[in-house]
């Protein structure tokens, strides 16, 4: 008997990655791993549906454009039945919450192979690089095995998301419905009494911002979201962001 698949949640960090992943522990029957080194991948019992967020990369290791792994090695270690899902945020709003990381000696990963030039030019130039370079060459290293979700509509709808993630896998999204509510109400675009941020975000938090879809309105100047603009528009783009005049999406 078929299994529910796999799951590997992929994307550029701040992008709700995270909570997306967190998913899965609220999913019957799946264990969740947040991060794992890569090697250990090979090793893990895939007789019941496991969920992984990004592995992280082993020093020297090979590696596809803008991931931290290479495709064919990922596929080799994760059986089928797999979904990949890919999480994009809105360019702006990911470069403010990428500060944190990207201060701390470029923290978020995988650094682009050119990080280091990159270190004397101002913060939101790097974070909109390492945007642009997981958004660019990372998923086009994997675009066609991925579902992409968009961080807006899992906060915007979060029982939809759910519901259409469960489903995607193999789970008759119904049955676990009480558990997917669970997980629904952590969901939030303000820091209220129900939000519960994903636990691996909450060092990279700042509270500087009310809302988290159109936080770069509260964030940025006019001027700096007209600099980022021509850096990320063509990529946001291509994921359905207009940014002419940093509309959302």
């Amino acid at each position: 008997m078929s299994i529910p698949a796999h799951v590997v949640v992929l994307g550029c960090g701040r992008s709700g990655t995270s909570i997306f992943g967190e998913l899965f522990r609220h999913i019957p029957g799946y264990s969740y791993i947040s991060e794992p080194p890569f090697g250990d991948l090979a090793g893990y019992d895939y007789s019941a549906p496991i969920a992984i967020k990004i592995p992280r990369p082993a020093a020297g290791q090979p590696v596809s454009p803008g991931l931290p792994f290479r495709v064919d090695a990922l596929l080799a270690a994760v059986p089928e039945p797999r979904r990949i899902f890919w999480l994009v945020r809105h360019p702006l709003d990911a470069i403010c919450s990428l500060r944190v990381g990207i201060a701390k000696n470029w923290g978020h990963h995988p650094r682009p192979p050119d990080w280091r030039s990159w270190l004397a030019e101002p913060l939101l130039r790097q974070c909109a690089h390492h945007w642009l370079r997981i958004n660019t060459a990372g998923f086009a290293s994997i675009n066609q095995l991925a579902t992409v979700v968009r961080f807006e509509d899992m906060i915007r709808d979060p029982l939809e998301t759910a519901r259409r993630a469960a489903d995607s896998v193999g789970i008759d999204p119904g049955a676990g419905d009480e558990q997917l509510r669970d997980w629904t109400k952590r969901v939030q675009n303000e820091n209220n009494e129900d939000f519960d941020e994903a636990e691996p975000s909450r060092s990279y938090s700042r509270p500087d911002h009310e809302t988290c879809i159109d936080r770069w309105r509260e964030n940025l100047t006019a001027a700096e979201a007209a600099e980022l603009i021509p850096l990320v528009g063509e990529t946001a783009a291509r994921f359905g962001y207009a940014l002419g005049e940093a509309s959302g999406p």
